[in-house]
């Protein structure tokens, strides 16, 4: 062995190996290799910030055979992860196994290709200190706000609370929103609609109000609208005006990290965290029928819309011999990234544009072919001709008062011929529009003048807090996903459905640290200090300098922080429920504990009922029509009950869907679990019931004493318990043989 190979994970060690061949091998850290202690902050702030790394437990038989191999090896190519985290794993292994600099080879792979493997194996430099500078001050600023920041809301608020520079910012946004959902005052506004049909031939359409000829009139009380109903509602409409509109529609960019999770929240309702998990397996590389071990897709951590050229003319070629001319845009498409993006690695992209999905579609696991082929579709669409779309608007008017009517269809495909970009919005498709002439004269049927009123923002779901985060500066794309997890796993926030929520702790928190830490928690602050970060990146600014600028107001608010406490503990509000005691008939609330939230009597210590907290899942009971409530087994496991058991007795693991039987009118469920599953009636009198074993559930198996296998407890589903086996009565001790008597001598 003569060149040794250091990368994170076992998977891309695999895969690197088949492309690097003989004369190598390639070895995984599985992660980090050494940490700041968990027991204490570890870098002394007086001492000019030194830090104290420890091995990482568990890591050191790792580091012996690292050590080993190193030493046999005449170079050691440091091949981790290409951003601040991998380049500081390799300034650690780097320390870790004593190598010289000239032995220490840093090698990045912005994909995992066997051209891109070896180009940069054949092309190595040296580690990038500005890097490892840049991500240690981000570890210091962490390290001083959560070891000192944390225990001082033990002392006012509460014990085992948390504080981050990053995850503070982001709870922030959501009671903020929060707020604004509380403050907002509706606007009382009107909408008119009319039924309108030709007279002369066929065909009916739907127009809404618009205003008059001097153009759009808003109609804010009944008294207005009504004045309009009454001129209209005797007077003869007739075709004002129409107006066909041609509109071209140009392709998304390419995928970052933000708009991916954004999307994959938006189409399947995967978190963040779990996209992120599979577009490192894809990355990483999958075993293929007809390619072997293949790494599909390129870095999934970017916030550059950079596409290399040789990408760009592959997906050029495919998309000419798919579609053919039309859908190729003169020259290929170039997409700006923001002004203060990295610019590290290219936008996230197939490794090989001409792998479509399809074709290794047996090979992926479900969600691993949604995310494939939602990289894939996105990355081939941006190079793609844009959509053309035929709009037809047409106003109507009567008594000087114009209707409208829009309606848009797709006149050439284009890009939307393999992906359409989503919305958080909901847009309804209108209907076609009847082919009318100007001048000519419509029968109304019915007039509809409806009240409405103006709603308050929307609260955050994890799409549009990434969106929100990526749009202010807070964060980079390696931690969006994990701060979404952290503000939910702190119980700052709650997800609901797919709104995010803060809970009165939440609440609390960031009332203390708005108050006495206004920098910390300033969105403002957050966003620049991400600048000054990159700034240390780049060279520009020295890390130390940056920890000085930052700790001397911090520890100003530490002081104020500290001085707080005379006042006395913060109280967090009880989350009211509408649940009643079952033991005294009071309220009871929301509390959380070391394992969870769960319900108490509000009338503790006198009543100390509690109960475990119940959501409310969609659909009826199908035994007495009640509401049905999701709850959590002792074991963890999610199951569907009724809200009145014990006196109904339903229960089922199967998950209530909002759908109705058309056979029994009963609602219908799915199989629990992740997936886009078909749903089934469990009504055992209904002619589309769906017996249990046909549902879909992987069936465990445990061999028998014949050698067959017996099913067991559907996936998702708590195991049934064993009884227990009968205890055998211990075996009566058999009287010890006799020995024989010795024989006499003579």
């Amino acid at each position: 062995m003569s060149k040794l190979v250091i990368v994170e994970s076992p998977a891309k060690a695999k895969t690197i190996g088949k492309y690097l061949g003989k004369g190598y091998i390639v070895k995984a850290t599985m992660g980090h290799v050494r940490d700041l202690p968990k027991s204490k902050m570890g870098v002394d702030i007086d001492n000019g910030y030194a830090m104290e790394y420890k091995p990482l437990e568990g890591k050191q038989e790792t580091v012996r055979a690292l050590e080993k191999d190193a030493k046999k090896a005449d170079a050691v190519y440091l091949a981790t992860d290409p951003d601040r985290e991998g380049e500081a794993i390799s300034w650690h292994l780097k320390e870790m196994l004593n190598l010289d600099d000239d032995k220490a080879l840093r090698v990045v792979f912005n994909e995992i290709t066997p051209k891109v493997v070896k180009a940069s194996i054949d092309n190595p430099r040296a580690i990038d200190m500005d890097l490892v500078d840049a991500q240690q001050a981000r570890r210091v600023l962490d390290r001083i706000v959560g070891y000192q920041l944390s225990p001082l809301l033990w002392k006012k608020i509460k014990s085992r609370l948390s504080a981050g520079r990053v995850q503070s910012v982001a709870t922030r946004l959501v009671v903020d929103r929060e707020e604004e959902i509380r403050a907002f005052n509706p606007e009382e506004y009107w909408e008119i609609s009319v039924d309108l049909e030709r007279i002369n031939a066929q065909g009916a359409f739907k127009a809404k109000f618009y205003g008059n000829a001097d153009g759009r009139v808003d109609l804010s009380d009944e008294a207005s609208t009504q004045n309009i109903v009454n001129d209209v509602q005797n007077a003869p409409f007739s075709v004002h005006n129409c107006k066909n509109t041609e509109k071209k529609r140009n392709p998304a960019p390419p995928f970052i990290t933000s708009t991916l999770q954004q999307d994959a929240s938006r189409k399947f309702n995967m978190t963040a965290k779990r996209v992120m998990a599979i577009a490192q397996q894809l990355y990483e590389g999958i075993e293929l029928t007809n390619g072997g071990l293949t790494g599909l897709i390129t870095y999934m951590r970017t916030d550059s819309l950079r596409l290399s050229d040789d990408a760009v003319a592959e997906a050029r070629d495919y998309i000419k011999q798919r579609f053919g001319d039309a859908y190729l845009p003169a020259a290929p498409r170039v997409f700006k990234s923001k002004k203060n993006a990295q610019d590290a690695h290219e936008a996230i992209r197939p490794s090989q544009a001409d792998l479509s999905p399809d074709m290794i579609r047996d090979d992926l696991s479900a969600d691993q072919y949604k995310v494939y082929k939602l990289i894939w579709a996105r990355f081939m669409a941006c190079q793609m001709s844009h959509a053309v779309y035929d709009t037809l608007t047409i106003d109507t008017i009567s008594a000087g008062w114009i209707f409208r009517a829009n309606h848009t269809q797709i006149k050439f495909a284009g890009f939307t011929a393999i992906y359409e970009e989503s919305n958080d919005d909901d847009e309804k498709a209108e209907s076609p529009l009847p082919n009318l002439t100007k001048g000519e004269p419509l029968s109304l049927q019915t007039i509809d003048p409806s009240q409405h009123f103006t709603q308050p923002p929307a609260r955050y779901n994890e799409a549009t807090l990434i969106r929100a985060m990526e749009e202010r500066g807070i964060g980079r794309p390696s931690t969006y996903a994990p701060t979404i997890s952290t503000i939910q796993d702190r119980e700052y926030v709650l997800k609901e459905g797919k709104a995010l929520r803060p809970t009165p702790l939440g609440e609390v928190v960031t009332g203390f640290m708005k108050d006495k830490f206004t920098d910390v928690i300033d969105v403002e602050f957050s966003a620049r200090m991400e600048s000054l970060l990159d700034e240390v990146e780049s060279g520009k600014k020295p890390w130390k300098q940056l920890l000085d600028e930052f700790y001397a107001t911090f520890s100003k608010s530490m002081a104020e922080g500290e001085a707080s406490l005379a006042e006395g503990r913060l109280k967090i509000p009880d989350e009211e429920s509408d649940i009643v005691c079952d033991l005294c008939q009071g309220p009871m609330v929301i509390k959380s504990g070391r394992f969870g939230r769960f319900l108490a009597c509000k009338n503790y210590p006198e009543c100390k009922n509690t109960k475990p907290l119940a959501v409310e899942a969609p659909g009826t009971c199908p035994t007495c029509g009640a509401k049905i409530l999701k709850k959590k087994s002792k074991k963890g496991y999610a199951y569907y009950g009724c809200e009145k058991n014990p006196d109904c007795p339903f229960m089922s693991w199967d998950a209530p869907t909002s759908e109705i039987c058309a056979d029994c009118g009963k609602s219908l469920f799915k199989k629990s679990g992740k997936g886009n599953n078909k749903s089934f009636c469990i009504n055992a009198e209904c002619v589309s019931f769906l017996p249990e074993d046909q549902r879909g559930y992987y069936k465990k198996k445990a061999k028998t004493d014949d050698g067959e296998k017996d099913n067991e407890a559907p996936d998702g589903a708590p195991p049934e318990k064993k009884p227990a086996a009968k205890k055998k009565a211990p075996a009566k001790k058999k009287p010890a043989a006799k020995k024989p008597a010795a024989k006499e001598k003579a």
